[in-house]
C-alpha cells in the first residue's frame, strides 16, 4: 500500500454513518486550514506590518496611487494583488492587514474580490498545472497574462457596479 493511499484509507470514515462522515469531513477540513491556510494568511499579516515599519507601504501608496486609483482603490492595495499572485491566502490576510488599519475599506476588498478568485496562486500553480499538463512553456506567459488582464477587468466591473 503506498503513503498516497494510506492517507486516503485513513481520512475514511469505518462507516458510512452519516455522523462519522460528517466529523471525517470536519477533520479534512481543519487540516486545511491549519496547515495551508493559516500559515499563509499569518505569514502575509506579517509581511505587511513589516513593510508598514520600514515606509514601503508609504511609498507604494504614493508610486502605486495612479494605477490602483483606476481602480478606485488606494496605491498601497497594489500589495493585496502581489501576494494574491503567489497565494490566495496570501492576499486575503494583506487585504484584512490593510484593512484592521484602515487603508481599505469593505468598498475596496469588494472590487479586489475578483482578482482573488481570478489570478489566485497562480505563480504556486504554474509548475503544479502547466508543467504536469504538458503544456508548452512558450504559452505559459501568455496564459498568466490572460488571468492577470481579466482579474483587472473585474475590478473595474465591480467598481463600475459599485460606484
Amino acid at each position: 500500500m503506498t503513503a498516497n493511499e494510506k492517507n486516503e484509507a485513513a481520512s475514511k470514515p469505518a462507516s458510512q454513518n452519516p455522523f462519522d462522515i460528517f466529523i471525517a469531513g470536519v477533520r479534512k477540513g481543519l487540516n486545511i486550514v491549519l496547515y495551508s491556510l493559516l500559515p499563509n494568511v499569518l505569514m502575509a499579516f506579517v509581511l505587511t506590518q513589516i513593510l508598514r515599519l520600514f515606509g514601503v507601504m508609504d511609498f507604494l501608496g504614493e508610486t502605486c496611487g495612479g494605477l490602483m486609483g483606476l481602480f478606485g482603490l488606494p496605491g498601497e492595495a497594489i500589495t493585496v494583488l502581489l501576494a494574491t499572485w503567489l497565494s490566495c491566502g496570501a492576499g486575503v490576510g494583506v487585504a484584512a492587514s490593510l484593512a484592521s488599519h484602515g487603508t481599505l475599506q469593505p468598498h475596496d476588498i469588494t472590487i479586489l474580490a475578483p482578482a482573488f478568485i481570478l489570478m489566485a496562486s497562480q505563480i504556486q500553480y504554474m509548475g503544479r498545472l502547466l508543467g504536469v499538463a504538458d503544456v508548452p512553456k512558450k504559452y505559459w506567459p501568455v496564459l498568466m497574462l490572460n488571468s492577470v488582464l481579466m482579474a483587472f477587468l473585474g475590478m473595474i466591473l465591480m467598481r463600475i457596479v459599485f460606484l
